[in-house]
């Protein structure tokens, strides 16, 4: 069955995707789509599983690792004050209105403030490939936002953890910032030292394909460590390739694992994310997500652009920037399971979120196909 399905997302994404680009959008945009119709809400083709979701999983760590890749880490340096200022902005703004929205629906005042970090959340894998297809990923602009999403991704977690200890749940604080301290200087230290090293050591093996072999190794373990001390493995995946593109086998490993990646691993994320789509109850809360869907998209791009704009960027790259950060994508949807685990969501809320989150997925590249569409590419 899984042969069958995986038959089914390849050919449909491929031409969805082809599709979306003859009408002048980004080719993920049709991939998002396409999911939803083959998904049980429409067709039934294609169903939600545990290896579905693990090969989707692949497929988001890898399309950050070939962000990674193609990081410029003298431009991604420059772009170090932009990035924050962009990731702050991004933060701040969806709190702070997301907890007046709380408490105008009613919401006890601690889960006002985790819907407010609900919607701060960001996920810019769906970004990643709209910025690869307008040549703006090794961009000014591009690099921000991945700095940005570094940003946002850290200060989330760790507001959530500051969060849930007031909420009565087991977090300590301290451990929760320490670890990610110890993450971020243990990656940089190994990506300086160990991975050139490494690189060279595995390639020299008398086996085939030991480059490209090495550097998925790199990039899973990183991953994996990324997510095991709480940030998000689509950052350790990202961290991995930025550490990969100072060496020599940067071009090698960049063509097999983007080969590897758009075969398979990537079409299956994007597909799978319209799959997991449920739209079951959502008239009853029809309003509901139409002003939550309202209120993220506009939080994260006022906020995110707004901070682009103080850091120097003109209003059209301000605005370009600031929807590439709308899409909460995994990110949200991860805290969004942590606050129904812990009862700050409602059974209800949850479902409605969830629809919210895939809202803001699909508009992404559309605005950014917009705001993006007078920048010369880099």
């Amino acid at each position: 069955m899984l042969i069958l399905q995986l038959s089914i997302i390849l050919v449909a994404a491929k031409i969805a995707g082809s599709l979306s680009v003859r009408l002048g959008q980004p080719s993920v945009l049709g991939k998002l789509l396409i999911g939803i119709v083959l998904g049980p809400s429409v067709l039934g083709l294609v169903n939600e599983t545990e290896t579905l979701a693990e090969l989707s999983q692949i497929g988001v760590i890898l399309l950050m690792f070939i962000a990674g890749l193609e990081t410029d880490i003298d431009e991604f340096k420059q772009t170090g004050k932009s990035s924050a200022f962009v990731g702050f902005g991004g933060i701040i703004v969806p709190v702070v209105l997301g907890y007046f929205v709380g408490i105008m629906l009613n919401l006890t005042t601690m889960q006002s403030w985790f819907l407010g970090l609900l919607l701060s959340a960001t996920s810019v894998s769906i970004s990643v490939q709209a910025l690869k297809e307008m040549d703006q990923l090794n961009s000014r602009e591009g690099t921000t936002i991945l700095g940005a999403a570094v940003i946002d991704d850290v200060v989330g977690i760790i507001v959530l953890a500051f969060l849930m200890s007031f909420a009565g749940g087991d977090v300590n604080l301290t451990t929760v910032i320490l670890k990610k301290i110890l993450f971020f200087a243990g990656a940089i230290l190994v990506g300086w030292k160990i991975v050139p090293w490494f690189l060279n050591k595995f390639s020299s093996l008398k086996v085939t394909e030991t480059v490209i072999s090495s550097a998925l190794i790199i990039c899973f373990v990183y991953a994996y460590l990324a997510e095991y001390t709480g940030v998000a493995a689509i950052i350790g995946a990202y961290i991995a390739g930025v550490a990969i593109s100072v060496t020599n086998f940067k071009h090698e490993i960049f063509e097999k694992v983007e080969t590897i990646s758009y075969s398979i691993f990537v079409p299956v994320f994007f597909t799978s994310i319209g799959v997991t789509a449920q739209f079951s109850g959502i008239t009853q809360n029809l309003g509901l997500i139409v002003l939550l869907s309202i209120i993220a998209i506009l939080t994260k791009l006022i906020g995110a652009s707004i901070g682009a704009k103080l850091a120097g960027f003109n209003w059209n790259s301000s605005l370009g920037i600031g929807s590439a950060m709308v899409s909460r994508g995994e990110v949200a949807l991860i805290i969004a399971t942590i606050g129904l685990e812990t009862k700050l969501l409602t059974q209800d809320m949850f479902a409605v979120i969830v629809v919210v989150i895939l809202v803001t997925t699909i508009v992404t590249p559309l605005m950014m196909k917009w705001f993006f569409r007078n920048l010369i590419p880099s």
